[in-house]
């Protein structure tokens, strides 16, 4: 199945296609790339750090706890999904 925007949302939860930048200059959410959104975080890319940059990144920006926010696919790599429950903002407000 092809997906047609770099967000889903299936009941309570909200899926979020991400290209990780580590070891930005400024973290925060940047352009739509075809199907993902590129988001930079400053932390390198070694013990976790980068994913745990982007699991906090991303929960501020969704108003939810960082234990509501998992990387379901990509762990190992900058091609990530990640699994957001129980947020209510809408995720077009990060391309804007």
């Amino acid at each position: 199945m092809r997906r047609e925007s770099f967000w889903q949302r299936s009941g309570d939860d909200l899926y979020l296609y991400v290209h990780l930048s580590p070891r930005a200059s400024r973290p925060g959410f940047g352009d739509v790339i075809h199907t993902e959104i590129k988001v930079k975080v400053s932390a390198p890319p070694v013990d976790d750090r980068a994913n745990t940059a982007l699991i906090k990144l991303v929960a501020n920006h969704f108003d939810v706890s960082p234990s509501k926010v998992n990387i379901v696919s990509g762990h190992h790599s900058r091609h990530k999904t990640i699994k957001i429950n129980g947020s209510r903002i809408d995720p077009r407000s990060l391309s804007s």
